[in-house]
């Protein structure tokens, strides 16, 4: 009697567009209000409807793609290997970051605290999340080729809020992404970026001690049965988008993206053979 009201609309219609996610690495409005011209031109070359979110945790954007609230999405590395192995999703495209096709992670630290890596030990440390490879995995896998064991340590959620735990000596010390190159006006791109504007003294406070990695760029990823030609135009579109003025500009503020090239499962082997080092499994993370 209700399958007037179950009928499956197609796929980028107004009742069913296409859900476009992207990974909550830093505050979600932010994320937000720069993905709204990724809309509007994705919309307007495809005749379709698009749908922009940011799930609350790099698990929930995982956990998306297994029931297809997500079709496509920007997704960070090892939130990836897992949505690969659990859901078949495909990576299309990496993120291409001024000129460099991998990043880094970085231990930040308050300047009027410890001094090294090895300080950590029997302190407090703040991860970013569990499938966060810059945010955790590479810290991890630092701290136990080094026998190092934080007495405490907590899950901020976000890099920014990593950030703002070591700025205000939350904690002794925390793991976030790295990026060597500098603004215009000579200021770090990395994580203690995002709460410059809180923040302005940021860098002289907060403080590398060490830089982790490199490990790939975050990629593109599609659910595993999303239809093959509209994958292919909004591939295509992206890689279009990010080489005009508004869409460098706002894929720069999203996750300082300058272009995308093609990827493949391959170019992240590199970090399933960490976790193997680390003796776990992606699925260990869900």
């Amino acid at each position: 009697m209700f399958s007037g009201c179950t009928q499956k609309h197609e796929l980028g219609s107004q009742k069913n567009p296409i859900k476009f996610y992207l990974v909550p690495g830093q505050e979600i409005q932010v994320l937000k209000d720069a993905s709204k011209s990724l809309k509007a031109f994705l919309e307007k070359e495809t005749g379709l409807f698009f749908d922009v979110q940011v799930p609350v945790s790099y698990i929930a954007l995982v956990e998306s793609f297994g029931t297809r609230r997500a079709d496509v999405g920007i997704v960070n590395t090892f939130g990836y290997i897992i949505a690969h192995e659990k859901y078949g999703v495909t990576a299309q495209l990496r993120i291409i970051s001024y000129g460099r096709n991998h990043y880094f992670g970085q231990i930040l630290a308050h300047k009027d605290g410890v001094k090294s890596v090895a300080d950590i030990k029997d302190k407090k440390f703040a991860f970013v999340d569990p499938a966060s490879t810059s945010g955790y995995l590479l810290a991890a896998k630092l701290f136990k080729d080094r026998g190092i064991k934080p007495k405490e340590f907590v899950f901020a959620g976000r890099h920014d809020s990593v950030v703002s735990m070591v700025y205000q000596k939350q904690v002794d010390a925390g793991a976030t992404f790295h990026v060597p190159e500098k603004n215009e006006k000579g200021q770090s791109m990395d994580a203690r970026r995002l709460i410059r504007t809180q923040y302005p003294d940021v860098e002289e406070k907060v403080v590398i001690l060490e830089k982790t990695g490199p490990i790939p760029n975050d990629p593109v990823i599609f659910r595993k049965d999303f239809p093959p030609e509209l994958q292919k135009k909004i591939v295509e579109l992206l890689r279009v988008f990010v080489k005009s003025e508004e869409g460098l500009k706002t894929f720069k503020a999203l996750f300082n993206v300058t272009d995308f090239e093609p990827a493949v499962d391959s170019d992240y082997d590199l970090v399933r053979t960490m976790l193997k080092d680390l003796g776990r499994e992606a699925q260990d993370f869900l």
